[in-house]
């Protein structure tokens, strides 16, 4: 149920885009042990004159393969999130070839009645999920 919104500079190809929203889904089914088809994932590319992302001064260097991933969901636990930011850390990195002071991760927390999956129906407030 999570929605992941990732933002990168324009320039990769598609297997590379791929490549990283596999790497990002791979850790979300086992951070917050969701079913495997729970996937709504969006990329969006930024022209690099359109692309800010400095280190809030804790020493980082930033490069063109800086990639911010927006988590919009219910609510995680504390150990969810954890588990998320260090496994969606060592996985870009291993698998995409992204470094660690590259990825930057932010949640977006709502509640059951702001998720409605079709037909007009809120789906986790009815029960149906």
């Amino acid at each position: 149920m999570p929605v992941i919104k990732l933002h990168i500079q324009k320039g990769r190809s598609e297997a590379e885009v791929g490549l990283l929203l596999d790497t990002v889904h791979e850790v979300m089914l086992s951070a917050f042990s969701v079913p495997e088809r729970d996937r709504y994932q969006l990329a969006f590319e930024h022209e690099a004159s359109h692309f800010r992302a400095l280190d809030t001064g804790l020493g980082f260097e930033r490069t063109q393969n800086f990639v911010l991933v927006e988590v919009v969901s219910r609510p995680r636990s504390r150990t969810e999130k954890l588990a998320f930011y260090q496994g969606l850390a060592a996985q870009l990195e291993e698998k995409c070839g992204i470094s660690t002071s590259d990825i930057m991760v932010s949640f977006v927390e709502n509640t059951d009645e702001d998720w409605s999956f079709g037909a007009g129906v809120a789906q986790f407030v009815t029960g149906e999920l």
